[in-house]
């Protein structure tokens, strides 16, 4: 047996040992408290097997060979492990950030902190800057060593649960959209911050709104230089568009794809199935060939050492727009039933299962990190060296 295939071995008996059974009953109507719980147990069982943060350097407890995470990814896939959902900022954002742009002691200090269970969340997006993410209006004045900030962030995932946060703000109003922004650690327990969930139609809630009056935040919690944020800031978009990739490419590939192939193979009531229908044959084969391709793509990402400038975007445009198309056929395919099912585990990812909520939930990956059209973008002006787009005056 060769060191791979030992290694899923070593993995396929740590999931048949370590995963809760019945979590998804478990945590179908938790409450906040319950899931919280779960979710830092569920971590902490994970860094005790040495899987919970294998793409981090090995001096931070990670250093595992690409192929050997996507052999773990694809393990917890296929055995209906829950997913990281609370630590997905902590561990991919926030730890990719402090990597690449913090100092020695924000390391120090956050770092061991997250492995600990230190929940983070992102300040981006506000009212009026979504997408176009440099005309943010959030304000940080510099006194002495504190910034005061004043502002309003939108559709942060999580920001109830989290200590910590990766905000942005303007902190040269005069210069160019994209020069005066700066990056902050944020302490959510800071006064002046006020966290507001944001109610979705299905009655459950992800994303929140931060309100941020008079805010101090000392300068020590600056990443990078004044007015660099931008530039800090594509790093943590990298990863959102990069590394995180190559588990959820895993996760569709074998948990979403799989629940969809056991609901078209269920009996109908007049016998036969759905994968008797040639057009669903059809599209079936077509999902599982871009799986392959999604696979692939992600691997090679996360695997070169120099990834193109459009790299990142590409795996995320497809990743995003490959699983709409996966839970609207679920959603097609389960039929009227679907739209029955009005809650799904919270632990469980974008590919639960619950087919029509999957689908919905589907839109936020077009959207975060860059929408599709910008992604779009970026592949034309950074991969292909397409000429810009014209700036329209406001």
């Amino acid at each position: 047996m060769d060191a791979l295939a030992e290694f899923r071995e070593r993995v396929r008996q740590w999931c048949a040992a370590n995963i809760p059974p019945e979590w998804r009953t478990r945590q179908t109507g938790a409450t906040d408290a319950e899931f919280v719980e779960f979710q830092q147990e569920w971590f902490q069982r994970l860094r005790a097997g040495g899987f919970a943060v294998p793409h981090w350097p090995r001096e931070w407890g990670g250093g595992m060979p690409v192929a050997q995470q996507a052999v773990l990814y694809s393990e917890l896939a296929a055995h209906d492990a829950p997913r990281l959902v609370l630590a997905f900022v902590s561990i991919h954002h926030a730890a990719s950030t402090l990597l690449a742009a913090g100092t020695a002691a924000q390391r120090e200090r956050h770092l061991p902190a997250i492995l600990d269970g230190e929940i983070w969340c992102q300040g981006f997006s506000e009212p009026d800057a979504g997408s176009d993410m440099a005309a943010l209006r959030t304000s940080a004045r510099r006194h002495g060593d504190t910034y005061l900030v004043n502002g309003r962030k939108l559709w942060a995932s999580g920001a109830a649960f989290a200590d910590w946060c990766l905000l942005l703000a303007r902190t040269d109003p005069k210069a160019p959209q994209r020069q005066g922004i700066s990056y902050f650690l944020l302490d959510m327990r800071s006064p002046g911050v006020e966290v507001r969930p944001i109610r979705q139609a299905t009655g459950e809630w992800h994303f929140c709104e931060i309100f941020l009056d008079d805010v101090e935040i000392p300068a020590a919690n600056l990443i990078g230089p004044e007015n660099q944020g931008w530039q800090v800031a594509q790093r943590t978009l990298g990863a959102e568009r990069g590394l995180t990739m190559l588990e959820l490419a895993e996760r569709l590939a074998h948990g979403g794809f799989r629940r969809l192939v056991s609901l078209c193979a269920r009996p109908r009531p007049g016998g036969g199935c759905a994968l008797d229908d040639p057009p669903v044959a059809d599209r079936l084969a077509r999902l599982e060939t871009e799986l392959a391709g999604l696979r692939g793509l992600c691997a090679d990402l996360v695997a070169a050492e120099r990834p193109g400038p459009a790299d990142a975007s590409i795996v995320k445009l497809y990743y995003s727009e490959l699983l709409q198309r996966m839970t609207d056929f679920g959603t097609e395919v389960a039929g009227v039933s679907a739209h029955a099912v009005l809650r799904k585990p919270r632990s469980s990812g974008w590919e639960s299962g619950a087919w029509m909520l999957d689908f919905l939930g589907s839109w936020e990956w077009t959207i975060p990190g860059g929408t599709s059209e910008i992604q779009r973008t970026i592949i034309a002006e950074r991969g292909l060296a397409l000429p810009r787009e014209p700036v329209v005056p406001r």
